[in-house]
């Protein structure tokens, strides 16, 4: 089981909100955004596995922009199994998952739409990269997912979010890129957009 906290909803019919936080966050962080997006769902914040200099993060990297390939196929199994855990143990439809990740949690929630094709239902991605390149992904049709982005990203390049677009729509998801410019960081601005459209899209 990995560490993670379990807020169940007042409304049992709407998607069970997974937040999956950036480097050297932890499961509180996305709490206020997930109030945003739905206050009426239920939520389960996860926290990474990995420790990078004490950051928790939800797989290793080589450098920045690096990816440790083979530890984010681990430990996107893992993340994928343990949501299949959560869902036995809190009653939830394993079917309905909306992920929320910013950063370093977004490239895993990437990574679990590149490898399991029924891992998540929809997806906001803040900051994403592409999680990996050269592999064939799931056939992702029915899924949703929102990417926010920034214009001036100095982590994520906008050719990144733009390929990583490309890719998701290649496996027929319906995906919707907002840009702002204001670096990595995460603006409200991108919270109220990504609320729009996960209100437009349930």
């Amino acid at each position: 089981m990995m560490k993670h906290i379990f807020n169940k909803g007042q409304d049992s019919t709407k998607p069970t909100l997974l937040l999956l936080h950036g480097t050297g966050g932890n499961e509180l962080d996305l709490l206020p955004i997930a109030e945003k997006i739905d206050h009426e769902a239920s939520v389960l914040s996860v926290r990474g596995n990995v420790l990078e200099h004490g950051m928790p993060r939800f797989f290793r990297r080589l450098a920045e922009g690096v990816f440790d390939e083979e530890d984010l196929i681990i430990r996107t199994k893992e993340l994928n199994e343990f949501l299949d855990e959560a869902a036995l143990k809190y009653d939830l439809d394993r079917h309905d998952i909306v992920a929320i990740g910013y950063s370093n949690g977004a490239n895993i929630a990437a990574s679990l739409l590149f490898h399991y094709e029924n891992a998540l239902k929809n997806t906001i991605l803040l900051h994403p990269m592409v999680p990996r390149r050269g592999i064939d992904l799931p056939n992702l049709s029915g899924k949703s997912v929102f990417i926010a982005a920034g214009t001036n990203d100095p982590i994520c390049s906008p050719m990144e979010s733009t390929e990583l677009k490309s890719l998701l729509e290649n496996a027929d998801a319906n995906v919707e890129l907002h840009w702002e410019n204001n670096g990595h960081h995460l603006t409200t601005q991108e919270v109220e957009a990504a609320a729009f459209w996960y209100q437009k899209n349930f």
